[in-house]
Parts: C-alpha cells; structure tokens; sequence
C-alpha cells in the first residue's frame, strides 16, 4: 500500500465533497436528516453485494459509504459540532484503547476474550449497561443476534447447541399451545420466541441468520421467475393452475 498515494487520494475526496458542498445546488441542500434514508439505501447495497461476493460491486458501494462519513463530517464542521479531524482522532483512540492485547500488556488466548474485554471496556467508558450499544432502529433479527452475542459477554449463554435446540423446540410447543387456543396476542408473543430462539440456534452453529435468511430469499425469488418464465413461455395463466400444477412447475424449476 502506498501511503503517499492513499494520502492524495483520501485529500482528494475530501476537496472534491467541499467542492460540491459550495457549489452543487443538491449537495448545498442536504442536511443529515435528507441524508439518513440515502445512507441506509447505500448500506444495504453494500450489504447485497457482500451477500453476492460482489468484489466489484464491494469496492463502489464502499466510495459511496466513504462520501457519506465525508459529507456528515462537513456538516458537523458547518454546524460547529466536530470535524473530520475529530472523528479520525475519536476513531483512533477507541480502538487502541479497547485493544490492551495489542497496544497494552493485557493477555488473551482467543477472539473470545478479545469480546469480552472490548465490552468491559465498553462500560468503563461510561455505558451503564451491556445492550446500551444496541441501536433501536436495527432490523429485528440482527438485533436479536446482537444482544444475545453481548449478553455471552457475561456468562449468560447455553453451554451446548443442543441445550438451544431443546430451547427452540419448547418455545415451538408454546406456540403451537397458543395457535390451538387461538389467542393472537400469546401466538404473536411465542412466535417471537420461536424467531429468537432460532437466531440463537443459528448463532451456536456458527450461521448468520440474516445472510441464511436472505439467499433463501434469492434462491425462492429466482426459482418463482423460472416458474413465472416458464409458464409465459408455455402459455399458461399461473394463477389459474392448482397448487399442484404450480407445484410441478416448482420442482421442474429446481432442477435446472
């Protein structure tokens, strides 16, 4: 890596975002409220193609991320509350200082204890609880996976993925208990149990289940084209078939 050229070329961004910053009607426009929902639209990009191994895609939608941390820096340097400097500054000590093993004499045999001091140090900081760091505006499910990684922090953790599996299949008896008595409120209440318990599953046999979840996703959106394709080309009104001529079609679709 060239650091003078790395050095040039992250300058360089920033000038070109002031650029557009001063003179650009839609960039001058902006504030960080116009900007969220672009952001997020952005993250996700990012997250697909992740989800794609996408590495060219990967390298763009990071710039794109990178634009965003260069033009909330130049509203927060308008706005008087801190500038690019401060961020790279802030950024910097945080992670020197909750990596001890690294830049301190502190010992550690495995990721595991580098977790479990990065969230003591966490509450050294000031944070009064170990699921305050969770952001509220998460996706239910990366959020559940969140707190229960965090809660493992302190000991609260199943000893064996078997011992979770018994989990998920109770909280599946107490759903199917609640559907029986036909109490929406208790079914909402279990089926949000059976979700969490699942993720926690997931997590025990080392799966993300926002990754596992959303290439089902794909794989069911691509197979229902090649049903939607096929019956176009067949000259068949899909909606009008049984379920078991759909079904046919189905599996037909999945063995190409």
């Amino acid at each position: 890596m060239n650091q003078d050229n790395l050095s040039k070329g992250f300058l360089g961004l920033v000038e070109i975002m002031d650029t557009l910053r001063d003179q650009c009607p839609w960039d001058k426009k902006q504030t960080i409220h116009s900007l969220r929902s672009n952001t997020i639209e952005e993250l996700y990009e990012l997250v697909d193609a992740i989800i794609d191994e996408d590495w060219k895609g990967i390298k763009e939608e990071l710039g794109d991320m990178l634009l965003h941390v260069l033009f909330y820096a130049r509203i927060g340097r308008e706005q008087g509350a801190f500038t690019l400097e401060e961020v790279i500054e802030g950024i910097s000590k945080k992670l020197i200082h909750r990596h001890p093993h690294i830049y301190g004499d502190v010992k550690v045999n495995n990721e595991e204890d580098v977790k479990k001091n990065w969230e003591q140090l966490k509450l050294q900081e000031g944070k009064t609880s170990l699921l305050q760091g969770v952001p509220n505006s998460l996706p239910a499910m990366v959020k559940a996976l969140r707190i229960q990684e965090k809660v493992k922090q302190v000991g609260f953790e199943w000893e064996h993925k078997d011992q979770v599996w018994d989990k998920v299949q109770e909280e599946m008896h107490e759903l199917k208990v609640e559907v029986d008595a036909n109490d929406k409120e208790k079914m909402e209440a279990e089926f949000g149990d059976v979700l969490f318990s699942m993720i926690n599953y997931a997590r025990f046999l080392n799966i993300d289940p926002e990754t596992a979840l959303e290439k089902t996703n794909k794989k069911f959106k691509h197979r229902f084209q090649l049903m939607e394709a096929h019956a176009k080309e067949n000259e068949l009104d899909l909606a009008a078939l049984s379920l078991m001529e759909k079904e046919a079609i189905w599996q037909a679709m999945k063995k190409k």
